[in-house]
């Protein structure tokens, strides 16, 4: 009788084996590329502003006393001083309704104009004429959320009332932290967020992929939001 040829290895599994190694390789060899250069990056990223958080703060409560409880004429007032100032940096179409998206993100659903979109900094016009409610999100960024008309309300676990922050005050969420936030009925907002702004995207088409499914919505946004970010990094806007 022939003797038993011992079993070949099991090429599907050293082939499996393989590809893992080489993934998490490539994975190493990345974060060791990125890492100190996120690190650097980090250390400089006031370097990469424009917008400063005082003007901005006092910017919102000049439209807010020029034209109280006008929205229209507020962001007017705001979009203009704004273009004249940056006008290479500042999307000035407030007034086009194609500029207008909804956004729905932490179960909260308000309409959007994009003011400014870059890698390290976003100013937008956010609100709603009906009340709106939900989660902040954590993010890789502070916010800095002009009210111009209504109210915003701000909750955060352990405290047992709410902030309120009424025309013409800033809520600051620092970048990490998070709040339940509310707006009880109408209520637009100058919002600014400085830091990583990438990262936030996520959260900002997480409803739209999950609940909603708006595709359309979701692709306007996508345009507008890439529009903006590469109009800005031609004339080196980071």
């Amino acid at each position: 009788m022939a003797p038993k040829k011992p079993n070949p290895p099991n090429s599907k599994s050293g082939s499996s084996c393989c590809s893992l190694t080489k993934i998490l390789t490539f994975v190493g060899v990345l974060v060791g590329v990125l890492a100190p250069i996120v690190y650097m990056l980090e250390r400089n990223l006031e370097s990469f502003y424009i917008f400063d958080t005082a003007h901005l703060h006092d910017l919102a409560q000049r439209g807010v006393s020029a034209h109280p409880n006008d929205t229209a004429a507020i962001v007017n007032y705001i979009v203009a001083e704004l273009h004249e100032k940056y006008p290479k940096h500042t999307n000035p179409k407030h007034d086009d309704p194609e500029e207008w998206v909804f956004n729905n993100a932490g179960g909260a659903m308000g309409g959007m104009y994009l003011i400014h979109s870059s890698i390290t900094e976003y100013l937008i016009i956010f609100g709603t004429a009906v009340g709106t409610e939900g989660h902040s999100g954590r993010h890789t960024a502070d916010d800095y959320f002009h009210i111009l008309t209504g109210e915003q309300w701000a909750y955060t676990p352990g405290h047992y009332k709410r902030e309120v922050f009424p025309p013409g005050s800033v809520h600051h969420l620092r970048r990490g932290s998070v709040k339940q936030y509310k707006m009880p009925e109408g209520c637009f907002a100058l919002e600014y967020a400085r830091g990583w702004i990438p990262p936030m995207l996520f959260f900002g088409f997480a409803d739209a992929l999950t609940s909603t499914l708006d595709f359309p919505t979701l692709y306007r946004t996508v345009v507008i939001n890439g529009r903006e970010i590469i109009r800005n990094l031609l004339v080196a806007k980071f």
